[in-house]
């Protein structure tokens, strides 16, 4: 394909991928703060439990940001998809995501594998969003000149 560069779309995708990380980051400081404060005595901020949510969801609309750079970026530049494990890497960290945030809207005490399931996501997001990095800076190599 005959394109424009796609330089404004990797910036895009550098901010989104950087704020995904900061978001995943404060996510598991608050998610830490609201289990610790729900085994204990000590009160939970009314603010703490809505914060977790929105910032949950926001990083929801990155990653599929960054999805959408993605597939629209290497179709843009090759025309298909598939030229590097960064695909199966961000296909795997969307899925991560799409069920971090499905089995948050599940936990309830009646409910006590929604936490399980939230959780353990998140811990395998720790390895996604590692490994979707590191193919990623591979990917960003063969777009420098």
């Amino acid at each position: 394909m005959d394109l424009p560069s796609f330089i404004w779309l990797w910036k895009i995708a550098a901010w989104s991928m950087g704020l995904s990380l900061c978001a995943y980051v404060v996510l598991a400081v608050s998610g830490s703060i609201l289990f610790s404060t729900h085994h204990s005595q000590h009160p939970r901020p009314d603010w703490l439990r809505p914060l977790h949510y929105i910032i949950g969801w926001v990083m929801v609309g990155l990653v599929l940001l960054l999805l959408g750079i993605g597939l629209v970026g290497t179709l843009g530049h090759y025309g298909n998809l598939g030229h590097s494990a960064h695909l199966i890497a961000g296909l795997s960290v969307v899925a991560l995501v799409l069920l971090s945030a499905a089995s948050s809207t599940q936990i309830t005490p009646q409910q006590p594998w929604a936490r399980a399931v939230h959780v353990g996501t998140n811990i395998a997001l720790l390895v996604g969003f590692s490994w979707v990095s590191f193919t990623g800076w591979q990917v960003v190599q063969k777009y420098l000149p």
